[in-house]
């Protein structure tokens, strides 16, 4: 439940939210999420979280997180950690739970609902916490794939779930056409 005149706030666990869209077979437009909760009420910021691999020339994300930066996003981003593991395969370690709980405690006084896109059961803490402050608290994630993206402890939690899925119409990306050859076939 959104009210008109409510302040909100936008806090995106990218890593999170992507593996759950892709999870459900979709994209998201950015710019269709933040014009969603623009209507729901007076959006204060729209934070998005993210580890960038400094390591690599050209990282995938690094289109999206311009974008993002350009489209009235606040970027929050942090070097990832590389290392090996004791089997000697390579992993990529970029945690920006802190940072996410940071900001929406700094922020809390100053709003009435929070939207916290992430399934992470780390998060419940911060959303009692938050919620003592007098926030509401929306959790954006999924149950509907398989497993389920979501603890079920951060949902229980919270004031509000949204299934991501049932928002698929309203912030997905239309799937693109492939171009000619890109499907293997010559028209």
């Amino acid at each position: 439940m959104f009210y008109k005149d409510e302040r909100l706030a936008l806090f995106i666990d990218g890593s999170n939210l992507y593996a759950a869209a892709k999870a459900l077979g979709f994209d998201i437009d950015y710019k269709l999420l933040r014009q969603e909760f623009e209507r729901r009420g007076k959006l204060v910021r729209a934070f998005y979280y993210t580890a960038l691999l400094e390591s690599e020339e050209y990282s995938p994300i690094r289109p999206l997180v311009d974008w993002l930066n350009y489209n009235g996003f606040a970027m929050v981003t942090k070097p990832a950690k590389e290392y090996t593991d004791s089997m000697g395969r390579r992993k990529v370690k970029g945690n920006m739970d802190i940072e996410l709980a940071v900001d929406a405690m700094e922020l809390a006084p100053r709003l009435d609902h929070i939207v916290l896109f992430s399934g992470d059961g780390d998060f419940r803490p911060l959303v009692e916490s938050l919620q003592r402050q007098g926030c509401r608290v929306s959790v954006v994630s999924t149950i509907r794939s398989q497993p389920p993206m979501i603890a079920d402890e951060l949902r229980r939690q919270a004031d509000n779930f949204i299934e991501l899925d049932a928002l698929r119409e309203v912030i997905g990306r239309p799937p693109r056409e492939p171009r000619e050859g890109e499907d293997g076939s010559e028209s």
